[in-house]
């Protein structure tokens, strides 16, 4: 029997399909399929060159899709008052949002507000709150600055109720990007539901509890690694309120996510869809009613680059495409001089103009799932929940997050991620652009703003290994 034959034999979907190969091993012209055309994810995920259009899925969008995302500026200098000029700016330019970074925050890169409430009050004063989301970074002394941002609130007669807040405390994350906690794990677990309940008395909007991603990533975590660490952090403040008899059905809203988008476009989108679907299959499991997770989304810090840095606008800009295409409710542009120091204004505005041209001339909002239906993302979104869903289990298993950061299992996982990454980069087998590939014979200086840098958090009962945020250049030797 002939291939005529047999290609009348199959369904037509498949004879397409049958006609495709033919002609893509015709021009690979006796190249392996599998090394041209096929390649893997971090998590050795298998990445199809073609896929058939997917018709069960169903769509995946954020909170409020009549919305468009909030654009979010870091407010992350140390400098009080030229960290209250950036923030006025930023609102009179545009921003919706606002992401405070204190001294001491994992995600700080060195920096960050002086961490105390007259900083806070300081760069508030000014801000029209009742339409700017002010979003709290995680950092060790989260729970003392939720007071002091109330009682700026009752002090200006601001109703809470009102205001979209988000106070960012989250225990793994500190943890992991401090290698300190101050108290023990089993006095945690004990006082966090109690120390939170007159927050959820007042009605607060917002988010309360936050499972942040980004310290996992920037220290080299996979995609599934990260989404599997985010969901066991938010199933620990879910234990918690059980073991306190506090009603999950009315925690599970005020717990959000944070996490990091890079420059590998249909992997981020995949990502941020299946962070929504993880988190409506552990609200089933809870037996309760599904609420929407509410995501912010920064780009990747591990992914920027010292040398040709006017390359890392290009990679921000597609992590920004690839969160809000993928639903993230808020997003921020890590400025594209970030390797080199503290970012001065003109980084600043780039980091800003990006999202607001894409939000407000390219319509990406308009669509409320772009990416529903599409065999390729919707593979991928399927296989990162069974991923993330796996370490998530292995986690648990470990005792929880907390636990199993105390013993090292979660650092050792993350650490082997990242070897294999930088080893793939070393081997010519993945390039940087501007770095690795096409370096530029000679660099530009970087403007950037006079700025100490903060020590690192060192206090604490718990201790444990800290997951330091590294840039692959650096991993590799590529950047100074």
């Amino acid at each position: 029997m002939g291939a005529g034959a047999l290609i009348q034999d199959v369904e037509p979907e498949n004879a397409e399909r049958q006609r495709w190969l033919a002609l893509a091993e015709k021009a690979l012209a006796g190249a392996s399929f599998e090394e041209k055309l096929v390649s893997h994810t971090d998590d050795n995920i298998r990445i199809e060159p073609l896929y058939d259009r997917s018709i069960a899925a169903e769509p995946i969008v954020r909170a409020n899709p009549k919305l468009p995302w909030i654009v979010s500026q870091r407010i992350d200098d140390p400098d009080i008052e030229r960290a209250r000029a950036q923030a006025l700016e930023d609102v009179a330019q545009g921003a919706t949002g606002l992401s405070l970074v204190f001294e001491g925050a994992p995600n700080a890169f060195g920096f960050g507000l002086p961490r105390t409430a007259q900083a806070l009050e300081t760069v508030l004063d000014g801000v029209p709150l009742n339409r700017i989301q002010v979003r709290i970074d995680a950092h060790p002394w989260s729970r003392a600055v939720a007071d002091w941002l109330v009682a700026f609130l009752s002090k200006r007669r601001s109703d809470p109720a009102k205001l979209n807040l988000s106070f960012g405390i989250d225990p793994a994350a500190i943890f992991a990007g401090t290698g300190r906690l101050r108290m023990s794990i089993e006095a945690l677990r004990a006082s966090m539901p109690q120390s939170l309940a007159h927050f959820f008395s007042m009605g607060v909007p917002g988010v309360l509890l936050e499972a942040d991603g980004r310290v996992f990533h920037n220290a080299g975590a996979t995609e599934a690694q990260e989404l599997g660490i985010m969901l066991a952090s938010a199933v620990s403040y879910l234990r918690m309120f059980e073991t306190a008899r506090q009603p999950l059905v009315y925690a599970a809203p005020h717990i959000g996510f944070a996490l990091s988008v890079d420059q590998d476009q249909f992997l981020s989108v995949a990502k941020v869809r299946a962070l929504r679907r993880l988190w409506a299959r552990v609200q089933e499991a809870c037996s309760i009613p599904n609420s929407t997770a509410n995501i912010h989304a920064e780009t990747s810090f591990r992914m920027m680059t010292a040398m040709d840095p006017e390359t890392n606008i290009l990679r921000t800009t597609i992590a920004c495409f690839a969160a809000a295409s993928g639903g993230a409710d808020s997003i921020s542009i890590l400025p594209h001089t970030i390797a080199h120091g503290l970012p001065a204004g003109f980084a600043r505005r780039v980091a800003r103009n990006a999202q607001l041209i894409m939000a407000h001339e390219s319509h990406i909002d308009h669509v409320g799932d772009p990416a529903y239906g599409s065999g390729g993302v919707e593979a991928l979104t399927a296989q990162l929940c069974e991923m993330a869903w796996a370490e998530l289990q292995t986690i648990e298993a470990e005792g929880g997050v907390l636990s199993s950061l105390q013993d090292g299992h979660i650092q050792k996982r993350v650490h082997a991620a990242a070897a294999r990454r930088n080893a793939a980069y070393r081997a010519g087998e993945r390039v940087i652009i501007g770095t690795t590939l096409y370096p530029s014979k000679s660099e530009r200086p970087v403007e950037t703003l006079a700025a100490e840098r903060r020590p690192a958090f060192s206090e604490g009962v718990a201790v444990c290994e800290p997951l330091f945020p590294v840039r692959i250049d650096q991993s590799i030797g590529a950047a100074s």
